[in-house]
């Protein structure tokens, strides 16, 4: 006896819907920021500000890959992919988490260089240009705050204009400090310390990417409970092929056999549905009720 629940998915259009009007209005923004941010840096001659820019530029290709996301993300299933393309959602957040990965190294190496050579640095201009830029993500940072618990696309997308503004701080705290002390080396320091900030959330997300990628067991499910739950189901006396993954950050599947020989087959379907559903969010659910022990084992060696 197999089955599906369906009464999520409008709920879910409408929480897209909200998702793309948020990263529009964020992507907006920061790509206008950039560009001054990105001409700012090179005027001053501030590392941190072109490392922050750097930020803005994958804070602002994060945005638009969630966008492009959550746009294919919507494309209806098919013969050829039956899931749909739900999926490219993660492809998103692994590739971005990549991207911060990269930046994060180059601002790094780049400092290593300028350790030795320090520049002359502009630190009045640097100074407005990060006030800004604070200005700027702290305003994203709302529109994509509520947005950020649906979706590990806009999860990551969040994540990054949250270190953004962390960094924009950074700048500001450099900026005084040049223009009050003359240590230029500050500069260098500030933009390590930002590489540093977003190393390892980059690992965070890339991590949580592939292991939905892999059909890991998602992070918020503990495996060990759920099969003690189904496990303390009426009737249940034994379990196999318990099956969990996910096939987006929300959307999680589980297939399992039920040997329970005894039991009134729909009272319980419905009651394993509803705990999985309440208990631990599964809506996508899989149940296969049965009467002879280890039915799979049998059914393999008839062949």
């Amino acid at each position: 006896m197999s089955g599906h629940h369906h009464g999520h998915e409008h709920h879910h259009a409408v929480v897209t819907e909200n998702n793309s009007k948020k990263l529009w209005l964020a992507l907006g923004l920061t790509s206008s920021f950039l560009v001054v941010e990105i001409i700012a840096g090179f005027l001053t001659q501030s590392l941190a500000l072109l490392s922050d820019a750097a930020h803005m530029f994958t804070d602002a290709a994060a945005l638009a890959i969630a966008l492009i996301a959550i746009k294919i993300g919507k494309l209806p299933a098919d013969d050829k992919r039956t899931f749909g393309y739900q999926r490219f959602e993660i492809l998103a957040a692994l590739f971005n988490a990549l991207m911060l990965f990269i930046v994060a190294l180059y601002i790094l190496y780049e400092a290593y260089i300028r350790f030795s050579h320090p520049p002359e640095i502009q630190s009045q201009g640097m100074l407005i240009v990060a006030v800004l830029g604070l200005i700027v993500n702290l305003i994203a940072m709302k529109i994509l705050m509520s947005g950020a618990e649906d979706s590990l696309n806009v999860k990551g997308a969040y994540l990054e204009v949250l270190s953004d503004a962390l960094g924009s701080v950074g700048v500001i705290v450099g900026a005084v400090v040049i223009d009050l002390t003359q240590w230029v080396w500050v500069d260098t320091l500030i933009a390590v310390l930002i590489g540093m900030w977003v190393l390892p959330r980059s690992w965070l997300l890339l991590k949580q990417s592939i292991n939905i990628l892999l059909e890991g067991v998602p992070d918020e499910i503990d495996i060990e409970a759920l099969r003690q739950d189904l496990l303390s189901l009426e009737g249940v006396e034994s379990i196999h092929q318990l099956k969990v993954w996910a096939i987006s950050s929300k959307n999680i599947h589980l297939a399992v056999h039920l040997y329970a020989p005894q039991a009134e087959r729909n009272h319980l379907y419905d009651e394993a549905t509803e705990m999985l559903t309440h208990r631990y969010g599964i809506r996508q659910v899989t149940l296969q009720i049965e009467e002879n022990p280890c039915h799979s084992h049998e059914h393999l060696h008839q062949h």
